[in-house]
């Protein structure tokens, strides 16, 4: 880890906010009260994207037909119509205002559409059941450690208690995580408290992972890198991705396709696809080259003209 994750000593105040599983309440320790599971295997099996959606759509596939959002008198989305197939990694952009996270949390199922429809995999989006969420700061069970809001992600995910120690394990590394487990969350620095929020929303493989902002509060250089995870897991597991942002420059790093909103309300001021390679690719390389800053400007000129339209 970068020294711009050293450990931090300031301790978090405990918080009964719920996990991306929609756990509500949890034992005060690290030791689980005993399980209830009826499933008796893994039912988070390797990463798919395949079909298996309701009414005919890939498991992961997001649809939001005419969709208007209104808090009392106040518009503050829409309508907007968008499609995202199955394992597209879509980077919704604008200014402060514009609703791209009143979008995010229409299609996680944490708030109904005013008018319209939303769904995922063919269905009306679930909280908690229909995709992983990340948010902008890490809500994290501070008298866990980390092994323990991992396991109690992996619990309500349903998981066989037998088989949670080594799926937590590849969750940690796959998140660059190794050798922390039994560290409380107060005792890691704010990338690493990210990078556990960000294994616990992929503990139930969800086939939608969903971000907001997630690396807004942090250093230059660990947000770098933890764009660099990101990247990197979206490939490897192949889900379907929303990412909201601020950043021009985060967008095209990450999306394979950017939409940049307009002010409040917020509608679809450009759908851009990001002709960029998505494998193995030097992720400084790929910064520096001639195709991304021209995207990079093309992006922040939208953002900006979107903004004072």
């Amino acid at each position: 880890m970068s020294s711009s994750e050293t450990t931090e000593t300031t301790k978090t105040t405990p918080t009964t906010e719920t996990t991306q599983t929609t756990e509500t309440t949890g034992p005060a320790s690290d030791t689980d009260a005993p399980d209830t599971d009826t499933t008796g295997s893994d039912t988070t099996g390797s990463d798919t994207t395949g079909s298996g959606g309701t009414g005919g759509e890939r498991t992961g596939a997001v649809r939001l037909r005419q969709v208007t959002h209104r808090y009392g008198a106040v518009t503050a989305v829409g309508p907007v119509d968008l499609t995202v197939p199955a394992g597209e990694f879509l980077v919704l952009v604008g200014a402060s205002g514009c609703g791209k996270s009143t979008l995010l949390r229409l299609i996680a199922g944490f708030e109904q559409p005013t008018h319209g429809s939303v769904r995922v995999s063919g269905a009306a989006p679930r909280p908690g059941r229909t995709a992983g969420v990340v948010f902008q700061t890490p809500r994290l069970f501070p008298w866990r450690t980390v092994d323990g809001n991992i396991d109690l992600a992996l619990r309500y995910a349903g998981v066989d208690r037998a088989r949670r120690a080594e799926r937590r394990a590849r969750l940690l590394a796959r998140v660059g995580l190794e050798g922390t487990g039994g560290r409380r969350t107060w005792e890691i620095s704010g990338g690493q408290r990210q990078r556990v929020a960000i294994a616990r929303a992929l503990a139930a493989e969800h086939p939608l992972l969903l971000l907001d902002e997630p690396f807004a509060a942090l250093d230059a250089l660990t947000r770098e890198r933890l764009q660099e995870d990101v990247r990197r897991v979206a490939a490897q597991t192949g889900r379907t991705t929303v990412f909201v942002t601020h950043s021009a420059d985060e967008a095209v790093f990450l999306g394979s396709r950017i939409v940049v909103l307009t002010k409040g309300p917020g509608t679809v001021a450009l759908d851009l696809p990001i002709p960029l390679p998505r494998g193995d690719v030097d992720a400084g390389e790929l910064r520096e080259s001639r195709e991304f800053g021209e995207l990079r400007a093309r992006v922040a000129h939208a953002v900006k003209a979107a903004a004072a339209a």
